[in-house]
């Protein structure tokens, strides 16, 4: 892969998907190519990508197993959101300079229609909160927690990748609800965070051999809503711990997007609905923005006075240079980041030489 991080005015830089992957991706499935940057033609923008979203799904639509949207193609250029500044525009809608949150790819210049385009503040401080706490991690938590996990105060909120994008602000949420909030996260380092800086009262390391027993002493009164990152292991501890009537929002199921077989082991369906049928356990996946998108400005006000309230805190895992996104975004499979993990494509709207 080509080693050239800086962005020019003349090339655009795009990461497409060259194979799709067997178990974990590697850097040998991404391709960095070199392309002319195209012109706008009428009712179109040309935009400039200032930062890039990575985030779990991405993974599986590097596959083609059946799903709730197509795979990427081979050869395309790899998806995902981003923040982009109006470079040229022939569209009546925007102007150059304009701040937009769009869905631009893997890649420094993108034209669009207008369509999908959200305008951001133009002189937004942190332009780069548009794809965390401010977006769909931040909604996904918000109407996940809300809508389905129903929170009350006094309740039990266990929250796995607590110190993730998604984890970090549901845990955070869930406290403004008055609830006992545990989470649970990989490493020390997280863990200490999680409660220290987001203000969970436990976390969890779940690569502690006692995981599970350390699980049950945190939850004395078991647990009414379980927001679900992770699947594997650490349901395996929840399930038994889960309430009569507790709540599931299903949102990810990282520990097994890279599974090519059946994970080893007693099949635990069985056990599973049956807990679901005896404890009365709403599970509910969703998809956020097909099912909640109508709520979004809901959200994004209430969020929006939280932060400046100072009520939520928010991390950025940030990568410098378009180049780094594959090694970055197999990181974050393996739970490398540490809070919202971007790629900061540009510093600027300024054209380079």
């Amino acid at each position: 892969m080509s080693t050239n991080n800086t962005q020019h005015s003349h090339i655009n830089r795009q990461i497409t998907l060259r194979s799709r992957p067997v178990g974990a991706p590697t850097a040998a499935n991404f391709h960095l190519q070199e392309t002319v940057v195209p012109s706008p033609a009428a009712g179109q923008v040309l935009l400039r990508s200032l930062y890039l979203s990575l985030d779990p799904y991405m993974r599986g639509r590097m596959s083609e197993a059946k799903s709730y949207a197509d795979p990427v193609a081979l050869g395309e250029v790899m998806l995902g959101a981003t923040v982009s500044r109006v470079e040229n525009s022939q569209h009546p809608d925007y102007q150059a300079g304009d701040l937009v949150l769009a869905f631009g790819g893997w890649q420094d210049f993108v034209l669009s229609d207008g369509t999908g385009l959200s305008k951001l503040a133009p002189g937004m401080a942190h332009p780069s909160l548009a794809l965390g706490v401010l977006g769909m991690p931040g909604f996904t938590a918000y109407m996940g927690l809300l809508d389905i996990g129903q929170p009350k105060a006094g309740e039990t909120v266990v929250v796995a990748a607590a110190s993730g994008a998604v984890g970090s602000v549901v845990g955070q949420i869930a406290k403004l609800k008055g609830c006992h909030v545990v989470g649970i996260a990989g490493g020390a380092d997280k863990c200490r965070s999680v409660v220290e800086e987001l203000g969970f009262d436990v976390c969890i390391d779940h690569r502690s051999p006692d995981f599970a027993a350390q699980l049950a002493a945190a939850c004395p009164k078991g647990i009414d809503v379980y927001f679900e990152n992770v699947g594997g292991a650490v349901f395996d501890a929840v399930l038994p711990l889960l309430n009569t009537a507790a709540r599931v929002p299903l949102c990810g199921l990282i520990a097994h997007y890279n599974d090519t077989a059946l994970p080893e082991g007693p099949d635990r369906l069985g056990l599973l609905t049956r807990t679901i049928l005896t404890k009365r356990i709403k599970l509910q996946g969703f998809i956020i923005f097909d099912d909640y998108g109508h709520r979004y400005p809901e959200f994004l006000s209430q969020m929006s006075n939280w932060l400046k309230e100072g009520k939520i805190k928010f991390r950025e895992d940030i990568v410098e240079g378009l180049e780094h996104a594959p090694q970055a975004f197999i990181g974050l499979l393996e739970g490398k980041n540490f809070g919202k993990l971007v790629v900061k494509v540009a510093p600027d709207a300024a054209s380079n030489a």
